[in-house]
């Protein structure tokens, strides 16, 4: 018997609205099963071996939840499970927004959030993947095709006024399964420079979600950007922390993590334990997002929102900086929205100091990520530079959390801020130095390899109090003088020249804070 070919209709028209306003309280909606032959009834050979197909076809309208689950019984004996999809693409009027449906898999473990199921996510990147035991398309996991009611999960992004018709066509094909590999992760050290600062992007993607480049090439390209490391950050998967084996080496440390992608904003898991993977479905209304950032830092990693004010549908940072333990504030090439997020990390960490009597308040260190998808964006622009004591994935992240670091645009700019007082007391970026609350403080910025037309800026939590031309061509020192009681923290900043007069410039390098911190009983 040659293979089968079916086609059934999981939705006619258009979903029941009563039943839709109850399925979106809970974020998610079942469709009406797709169901396969029995194992014993499976098709003989074929020209592509023994398989069958099912096609479902229906229509998502304006208002569907976030995410619709069609289940797909298999039976055993299934050695691949194939996916593909198309859906409508309707003008829309001015105004209005188009069709965008997301789609991932879910296998017999079920799809409970924080559940077991998950094996795969590609998002809008791909219109079709594949599962077997020994591969998988990028994004998915392999592993076994076991029998049981596995679910595909489509994401209804955007939903333009007419409704979002959709095709999903599901092959199972039938033999023995081959042998599974053991995956290999990367090392969590290399070999490095002890003590030293270390170069980094945390934000980069590759095939394995929405880039473009193999995990290769983001290889390749971290280090001809002069970089120590990077962080695996695929949107929703975890597969491509074992896609890294021979790219790493004693001069690129790789991290494994994620870009949990949820509805209400970006937020990346950075460093975590390979293999790990966090949920995403569910918003800031849901109260959830507190059980999943303990899950990155159980996991050994670090929760930091990702772009917080950007512009694109479901990007905007809406969960608070409470769980976070840094925030990047700044994205690829600077843009107004990473203005905004720096305004708003500014304030808080005037904030953090507001209770100064009560000791040191918690603040969050500034991160810097390219965020790099594919050609011409260029991996570690911008980069962060961290002071770690080896090149490895615990000293690393010790660094970031700490606030021992810089921005910088390239591996070409380096620099150093430290504050000094008159009895020799010392603090770097992210430190603090403790002394009278009237005592003279210098802080001291060296700049090495800026452009010729930057400008650097002195920032306290009263605002710009300096803003000089660098001494010569795209390198010097400058010297300020203050006390604790007069700047509770000096940050640097250097920027270009303004591309629209009465606009600040944008960014060449931004340092952490450092803190001065005034002596119990002085007074200024």
């Amino acid at each position: 018997m040659s293979a089968k070919s079916e086609t059934v209709t999981a939705m006619n028209t258009a979903l029941n609205r009563r039943g839709l306003l109850a399925a979106t309280a809970a974020t998610g909606l079942t469709l009406a099963p797709v169901n396969f032959a029995r194992a014993e009834d499976r098709p003989g050979p074929a020209p592509d071996g023994p398989h069958r197909t099912r096609t479902v076809r229906g229509t998502l309208p304006v208002g569907s939840p976030d995410y619709v689950y069609l289940p797909v019984e298999v039976p055993r004996g299934v050695a691949e499970f194939a996916v593909s999809y198309t859906y409508g693409k309707p003008p829309v009027p001015p105004g209005a927004q188009g069709n965008a449906l997301d789609i991932g898999l879910f296998d017999e473990r079920g799809t409970d959030l924080g559940g077991r199921g998950f094996r795969g996510w590609s998002g809008g990147a791909r219109t079709s993947f594949l599962v077997r035991s020994d591969a998988a398309t990028p994004g998915y996991l392999p592993g076994p095709v076991r029998p049981g009611t596995w679910h595909i999960a489509l994401a209804p992004y955007t939903v333009a006024p007419e409704g979002l018709p959709y095709e999903v066509t599901v092959t199972l094909r039938f033999g023995e399964a081959a042998p599974a590999p053991a995956p290999v992760y990367p090392p969590e050290r290399t070999k490095g420079r002890g003590r030293a600062w270390y170069r980094g992007d945390c934000h980069v993607h590759s095939v394995h979600s929405d880039g473009r480049r193999t995990p290769a090439e983001v290889a390749a390209a971290a280090r001809a950007a002069g970089l120590d490391f990077i962080n695996s950050s695929e949107h929703n998967t975890s597969s491509a922390h074992a896609a890294w084996e021979g790219l790493w080496g004693d001069d690129l440390l790789i991290l494994t993590g994620e870009e949990i992608t949820t509805r209400n904003g970006h937020v990346l898991a950075v460093g975590t334990d390979p293999g790990v993977f966090v949920d995403w479905r569910y918003r800031a209304r849901d109260h959830r997002f507190g059980r999943y950032a303990h899950q990155v830092r159980r996991a050994g990693g670090l929760v930091v929102p990702a772009h917080p004010h950007a512009t694109c549908i479901g990007c905007n940072w809406k969960f608070g900086l409470a769980e976070a333990d840094a925030v990047e504030v700044w994205n690829g090439p600077w843009t107004p929205d990473d203005e905004v997020a720096l305004a708003e990390w500014d304030n808080a960490l005037v904030a953090s100091v507001r209770n100064a009597d009560d000791g040191p308040g918690r603040w969050l260190p500034a991160m810097g990520n390219s965020d790099a998808h594919r050609e011409p964006d260029r991996l570690g622009h911008p980069q962060t530079v961290v002071l770690a004591e080896s090149l490895s994935r615990r000293a690393v992240l010790a660094g970031i959390r700490a606030g021992r670091s810089y921005l910088a645009e390239s591996a070409a700019l380096t620099l150093s801020f430290a504050a000094t007082d008159g009895r020799g007391r010392h603090a770097g970026i992210g430190e603090r130095l403790r002394a009278a609350a009237d005592a003279p403080v210098t802080l001291r910025l060296e700049v090495s390899g800026a452009a010729a037309d930057c400008t650097v800026r002195l920032v306290t939590d009263q605002g710009v109090l300096l803003t000089t031309p660098l001494p010569s061509a795209g390198a010097g020192v400058v010297e300020w003088r203050t006390t604790p009681a007069h700047a509770a923290y000096v940050r640097a900043e250097v920027r270009h020249a303004p591309a629209v007069p009465g606009l600040p410039g944008a960014f060449a390098a931004l340092t952490n804070p450092v803190f001065l911190d005034a002596e119990a009983g002085t007074s200024g």
